[in-house]
């Protein structure tokens, strides 16, 4: 069986000096807040052509924090991708701001920034936008609607670690962008972990303050905060990986583009090229009216492939408030997305048999 991801497989170039940090970090003593985040802060914000990096416990975290420090009036509005994962509008509504559902663009399926200017309204104060599947969203387009109308903007580039856009990392764009380093992402840590990266030092201080219980200084705290810190271990973890992400994300779109020439299966709509060279395919993600009977015939093929993401969010129980939502580009993709797997330990044979298989199915198969 050709897995999806395995992550002990990712992880094995990686063994002896994950042990090696392991060690290392546990006999230091020091395991938060420490040299080892300090080191990794640094050369995070350096490797996204942004000033600062301020680690915390998680992705989602970092999307609480950012939009925590921004203070924004009560019953706000934050215009937030309709396709995305959950993580990307769970923070808006835990700090009692409205998300309003803006429907993707069906080529790109990332948030269509044509489509934002019409949900503006007198509440609206901030753009939530998601780099979904390792490529980046029309980040200028959407700055200039945000700089017309005063709003903030945010990127959630938990899939994205290294992704450009018009030659620029994501990271510099935003006023400020959130991570995840869940071990599944280009840059994973080995448990839960996650940033906020800006060129806004107010900001990062702020974040700095808010990620530990409002203080910097022992018992003294500034403002109401939370405790979402990454851990020392985690941060020795990433240091040792970050130095092979750009090596790890060619190999990613190597294999895109083998899938993107060799895969002609009809009715099979492969995703966009456009920026084949700036996405880092975090996911190879294809469409197919008849996705699960596909899904279904590679399994049995030996191949796992997996759904990003069957549910939208405006039909999830968790936002009931939403099921009534007109989003038919949005469920039409959560229909018919299936992920093909992509990982830089796939080999050149398992790649071609993927290649083969997929282009081998029989709409009929049952």
């Amino acid at each position: 069986m050709i897995s999806f991801l395995d992550l002990k497989l990712i992880n094995t170039p990686f063994f002896d000096k994950l042990e090696e940090a392991s060690t290392r970090t546990i006999r230091n003593g020091w395991y938060l807040l420490g040299n080892e985040l300090k080191n990794f802060e640094e050369a995070f914000a350096r490797y996204c052509d942004a000033k600062y990096c301020v680690g915390v416990a998680n992705g989602l975290d970092a999307i609480t924090l950012i939009l925590k420090s921004f203070e924004l009036p009560a019953k706000s509005e934050i215009i937030v991708p309709a396709n995305t994962y959950i993580a990307t509008v769970l923070p808006v509504s835990a700090l009692g701001y409205t998300p309003v559902l803006v429907e993707p663009d069906p080529a790109t399926m990332l948030l269509d920034p044509d489509l934002i200017e019409q949900h503006i309204t007198v509440r609206t104060k901030a753009i939530i936008t998601t780099d979904l599947y390792g490529r980046s969203c029309a980040i200028d387009r959407v700055l200039a609607i945000a700089d017309q109308y005063g709003l903030k903007v945010v990127t959630d580039a938990a899939q994205a670690h290294g992704a450009t856009y018009q030659g620029r990392k994501v990271g510099s764009w935003a006023h400020a962008t959130a991570f995840s380093f869940y071990p599944t992402k280009n840059l994973g840590a080995l448990g839960d972990a996650g940033a906020v990266v800006t060129s806004d030092a107010e900001l990062a201080d702020k974040i700095r303050f808010l990620r530990n219980y409002g203080s910097l200084v022992r018992y003294q705290n500034e403002y109401k905060g939370v405790n979402s810190r990454m851990d020392e271990l985690q941060a020795a973890f990433l240091n040792i990986k970050l130095p092979y992400l750009d090596r790890d994300n060619q190999r990613r779109k190597t294999i895109a583009r083998k899938y993107l020439q060799e895969i002609k299966l009809p009715q099979l709509i492969l995703p966009a090229t456009d920026q084949i060279d700036e996405d880092v395919w975090h996911l190879f993600v294809v469409k197919h009216p008849q996705r699960d009977r596909l899904k279904a015939y590679l399994f049995e093929n030996g191949i796992q492939a997996d759904i990003h993401y069957p549910t939208p969010i405006h039909k999830q129980k968790a936002y009931k408030q939403f099921n009534h939502l007109p989003l038919p580009i949005t469920e039409k993709l959560c229909q018919e997305v299936l992920s093909l797997p992509l990982h830089p330990m796939l080999t050149d044979d398992e790649i071609d048999y993927i290649v083969e298989t997929v282009n081998k199915f029989n709409s009929t198969y049952l």
